[in-house]
């Protein structure tokens, strides 16, 4: 009898452990789904990114978002309702086949607690628009929702990227009232992409062997850091000799036109750039998410850089989860500091026009 109740307690045990142990793997198996849920399968932080407009650049910055999974939700919001939802039913309609994400149609309010809120709403220049004119009426376009974007928002990046972005940068960082690393525009990155693109087919190169930048505006005033500029950490002028291939100060100037012009070259064909910025957009994105602490030029209030303070300029920095996380001084020659101060001094009037408002 004694051998039977002692049988039976321990059988008890064992059901009563088995159960515990069922729970707890239950638990596990809830917390592995909120973990998987937060963290795709490279273990990237997966957000809430916000869209303002939903023009060529919004809608596929959008869609290349969707594609790289490093999105939970994605939220688009435009001044033109059916426009925008006709980007976001497009959208839908194929986010099945893309890694999970919930693409919505949104007001500014829908914003609220973004990760990182890109901005490529803005007036274009129309003929006859000085670029002051249109300082002032960017101005008024974001007086509207920069301050709310920013409350609903208190510890997001704001990813500026209408043209022009360095201007329209330093008015996103005025109007928000964040701190400097997280107010960033969108720069050279593109312009160093094509850069090392228009290299590559020169050289017959892997682009990612192309180490070096395009500064300052992201515009007409930019220009390319050949001093420092290398090909597989090679001098671009021992790689040309060493491949017998042509190099002199005239293919450098014909390059950096060519990168000038790129964009030209697209609109005049096609109507607008899309694509290549809308990958641009989602590096500067996946840098600051994964806190790569990469390099990338971006545009940024300088203080003091060269003798250039309290202006938005494109130049290298560390990117990372809190933005901007540092401003990496670079060695230019006399010509390249000439040109970078030139810059500076283009966006002067439009910063005081900034100011007075």
């Amino acid at each position: 009898m004694f051998y039977n109740f002692s049988l039976a307690k321990i059988l008890n045990f064992i059901l009563v452990i088995s159960f515990i142990k069922f729970k707890i793997l239950l638990i596990n198996k809830h917390i592995y789904h909120i973990i998987y849920y937060i963290y795709n399968k490279d273990g990237d932080f997966l957000s809430k990114i916000s869209i303002i407009g939903a023009g060529s650049i919004g809608s596929t910055t959008a869609f290349a978002l969707l594609q790289k999974g490093i999105a939970r939700e994605i939220v688009i919001n435009d001044i033109n309702q059916e426009k925008a939802l006709g980007e976001v039913l497009d959208l839908m309609h194929g986010s099945s086949l893309c890694p999970p994400c919930n693409v919505t149609l949104g007001s500014v309010d829908d914003t609220k607690d973004s990760d990182i809120i890109i901005i490529t709403a803005g007036s274009p220049q129309k003929p006859g628009e000085t670029r002051l004119d249109l300082v002032d009426k960017n101005y008024k376009i974001f007086q509207n929702f920069i301050p709310k974007l920013a409350s609903l928002s208190p510890n997001s990046i704001l990813l500026v990227v209408s043209n022009p972005v360095d201007i329209l940068s330093y008015m996103t960082y005025k109007l928000s009232g964040f701190p400097k690393e997280r107010v960033i525009g969108s720069g050279t990155v593109l312009d160093t992409a094509r850069l090392r693109s228009l290299l590559s087919k020169y050289f017959r190169i892997d682009g990612r062997n192309v180490e070096g930048f395009v500064l300052g505006e992201h515009g007409d005033s930019e220009f390319v850091t050949w001093s420092s500029l290398r090909v597989g950490s090679i001098p671009v002028k021992s790689f040309s000799e060493q491949n017998s291939i042509s190099w002199d100060k005239e293919t450098e100037n014909v390059i950096a036109e060519d990168v000038k012009n790129c964009a030209y070259e697209v609109i005049k064909r096609k109507g607008a750039t899309a694509f290549a910025v809308a990958v641009a957009l989602v590096r500067i994105v996946e840098a600051i998410l994964r806190d790569e602490k990469t390099i990338l030029t971006l545009s940024t209030l300088l203080n003091d850089y060269l003798g250039v303070s309290n202006t938005y300029l494109s130049v290298p920095t560390i990117v990372g989860r809190n933005g901007i996380e540092k401003v990496l001084d670079i060695q230019l020659s006399t010509e390249e500091q000439e040109k970078f101060i030139s810059s500076a001094n283009l966006m002067k009037q439009y910063i005081t026009r900034i100011d007075s408002h």
